[in-house]
């Protein structure tokens, strides 16, 4: 069974039309957004002169079957301890947001799309990684 999950990266290119990625979200059974990534769009979103169309968009995409917003709990957080730290004591951090996203498919074995070269420092958690 394909389950992953997007970071903002990702759900970017995959809305530019990156062919590779929209295959990989084609074929998965389960997709799990997280919140962390809906307040990056949202944040651009509204720095942005195409506001309305953008969230129109996500919320399709969010619509779709298959799709799903993840929650963050506690089991979220002692994964980003362990993360948090892994990194810290290997200096090689990363965006503290990458890290939730990191953490919340470590929780749930997800594989995380994106176009972020920094997520191959987590070896916690599958990364499937896009050039773009």
């Amino acid at each position: 069974m394909s389950r992953l999950t997007l970071d903002t990266s990702g759900y970017s290119a995959f809305i530019r039309g990156h062919s590779e990625l929209k295959a990989a979200l084609e074929g998965a059974e389960q997709i799990h957004v997280s919140p962390i990534v809906l307040g990056e769009l949202y944040a651009g979103f509204q720095g942005g002169n195409r506001r309305r169309e953008n969230e129109r968009r996500l919320l399709l995409f969010l619509s779709s079957p298959g799709v799903s917003i993840t929650a963050i709990d506690d089991e979220t957080a002692l994964a980003y301890a362990e993360i948090l730290n892994f990194l810290r004591n290997a200096g090689t951090p990363i965006p503290t947001n990458d890290i939730w996203i990191a953490a919340g498919a470590m929780q749930r074995g997800l594989r995380v799309l994106t176009t972020d070269v920094q997520y191959r420092r987590v070896p916690q958690v599958i990364v499937e990684w896009y050039a773009i």
